[in-house]
């Protein structure tokens, strides 16, 4: 949240600031021609011959009384002067514009970018002029129109000013979802300057418009400031024990999520329902464009005795594309062309069984950073995997006494009689699949994994995960997720746990038993009806949402309802 008000600020400073200069020069232009070219001084200028007549100081009986020769030199070497001094005048004017514009152009240059970050397509490797002219030119009307519109509603144009807010949504949601003018709709910039035109003949104010970019300079300014002390803030604090982060004799747990709420529901059951709660550590890591908001919440709100970590996933240099075949992947033509690109399906039945595989979760890195765990905690043996999604509702201290077997993960299956078995997820029509697995094998659940790290490393975990991973690129063995490479990956590597450890399904069924949620040691809401969304069902999200403090002042902005 603080950071992508950073950005906003940021862009708004600058834009703001530069726009006023611009205002400001035009105001003081229009008023130097009116004082230096209208009516009230003869525009001395532009008169390149000036022809200065030999005139009488006065007239007798019609007679011209001519003056001294001394005289007419006089008055012609004064009148040399004034023009010649009106010229430097309006020269000094014109300089001093110049200097006021440049000064602008040169402030809004020295923002400070780096808040900006790489989401941002304000990034300095967009700076040439002639790309993306055209998003740029939408930013400007924006502010424009966000101006126009106070002017409208503070002279009772309501009409104009409904068309404006209008216009001003419509550029919002186009420009969120571009990032060059080729996905731009055509029209968009178009229809916005017409409305500003409009605007424009109605409303046009220079005095009014310069004082309202003042007012957005000052507000921007002082977001920036804050965020900045808020940005101090965050490298001055650091997160106590730091010395358990290591320790193998303690309870780990890896949380890998963007979502700040959802997080600290995960941590604060854990920690309320734990019976040493200073023997437990979260390695959490998150995106660069959450990392801020999650950091600032847990150093904040720290959980109790507990130990807490957050990182940030593009920190991990190593994880790249020559390393992590799935990151090129999602770098290919092909892939993008899938996301897209790719033609729409004429009708809903078509194009249904493929919806789901479009969901942005599966662009994330931080859906895939679970292969990577001895990576990412090289000093630790154990450490339990926890989704986002989920609640904890008893001490799982438990977990790390299990006997795995020589196995390297320990999950619940989640196998019926035929549901939830190996060719419900993978292509069996493929022979690298048909000749390698059984396709009634049993599958199991992400979300709650216990997983043993020696072993991990012993049987090259990451190593098989990449073999599948690469074979798959044209997703002929599956089509996209996680948890069909993980059962390839972890095929008769995976310790079967009690049932009663991990209840799933809070998040698309609604026929799961009283008794069985209340037994659970974690519940999971895998679905689409997360209990944040609106869409949760009700008589499931209590659950979740009692480990949410709705007094919190930070809580209580988002104006979450319980």
């Amino acid at each position: 949240m603080a950071i992508r008000a950073g950005r906003s600020a940021a862009l708004l400073l600058a834009f703001a600031f530069a726009l006023t200069l611009l205002s400001a020069a035009h105001c003081l232009q229009a008023r130097g021609d009116q004082l230096y070219y209208g009516k009230q001084v003869p525009d001395w200028s532009r008169q390149t011959n000036i022809e200065l007549k030999n005139l009488s100081s006065s007239r007798k009986d019609g007679r011209h009384l001519l003056a001294r020769p001394e005289e007419v030199s006089h008055r012609k070497i004064r009148q040399r002067t004034g023009v010649r001094k009106k010229m430097e005048l309006v020269q000094q004017d014109d300089e001093a514009l110049v200097k006021l514009e440049n000064a602008g152009i040169e402030r809004s240059k020295a923002v400070d970018s780096a808040v900006l970050g790489k989401y941002s397509i304000w990034r300095r490797e967009n700076e040439n002029e002639k790309a993306d002219s055209r998003v740029r030119l939408m930013r400007d009307q924006m502010i424009m129109a966000r101006i126009y519109s106070v002017l409208a509603k503070s002279r009772d144009k309501l009409d104009l000013y409904q068309e404006l807010l209008t216009r001003l949504k419509e550029s919002q949601r186009s420009l969120g979802e571009a990032t060059a003018d080729a996905e731009l709709p055509k029209r968009e910039s178009r229809t916005m300057g017409q409305v500003l035109s409009k605007a424009r003949d109605l409303l046009y104010d220079c005095k009014a418009i310069t004082q309202r970019l003042r007012a957005m300079l000052v507000s921007a300014d002082e977001q920036v400031r804050s965020l900045k002390k808020q940005s101090t803030f965050l490298k001055k604090r650091k997160f106590p024990n730091s010395e358990n982060l290591e320790n193998p004799d303690l309870y780990h747990y890896a949380l890998f999520s963007d979502n700040v709420l959802a997080a600290s529901v995960v941590v604060n059951s854990t920690i309320m329902n734990a019976k040493e709660p200073e023997k437990h550590v979260f390695h959490l890591v998150t995106d660069k464009l959450n990392f801020g908001a999650m950091n600032m919440w847990f150093l904040l709100n720290p959980p109790g005795d507990a130990t807490i970590h957050v990182e940030n996933v593009d920190d991990f240099k190593w994880l790249n594309s020559s390393y992590c075949p799935v990151l090129k992947q999602l770098e290919s033509a092909a892939m993008k062309e899938y996301y897209f690109k790719a033609d729409r399906p004429k009708t809903i039945s078509a194009g249904s069984s493929n919806l789901k595989y479009r969901n942005p979760k599966y662009l994330s890195m931080l859906n895939h950073l679970r292969f990577y765990l001895p990576q990412v905690y090289p000093k630790l043996n154990k450490i339990l995997f926890l989704d986002d999604d989920i609640v904890v509702q008893k001490d799982l201290t438990g977990l790390w006494e299990v006997d795995l077997n020589g196995n390297v993960n320990g999950a619940v299956e989640t196998c019926g009689e035929s549901f939830h078995r190996f060719d419900k997820y993978l292509n069996f029509s493929n022979p690298n699949i048909s000749q390698n697995f059984d396709p009634n094998a049993c599958g199991w659940a992400y979300g709650m994994n216990m997983f043993d790290l020696e072993e991990w490393k012993r049987k090259d975990i990451t190593g098989i995960y990449h073999k599948w991973q690469n074979m798959n690129e044209n997703r002929l063995l599956w089509k996209l997720g996680t948890l069909p490479p993980g059962l390839l990956t972890f095929y008769k590597l995976t310790h079967p746990l009690d049932k009663s450890w991990h209840v799933l399904g809070l998040g698309y069924n609604p026929t799961i038993e009283r008794s069985e949620i209340d037994n659970a040691a974690v519940i999971h809401y895998n679905g689409n009806m997360k209990p944040w969304l609106e869409i949760a069902m009700t008589k499931y999200r209590p659950y979740w949402t009692k480990y949410i403090n709705y007094e919190h002042p930070y809580i209580h902005g988002c104006k979450i309802s319980q």
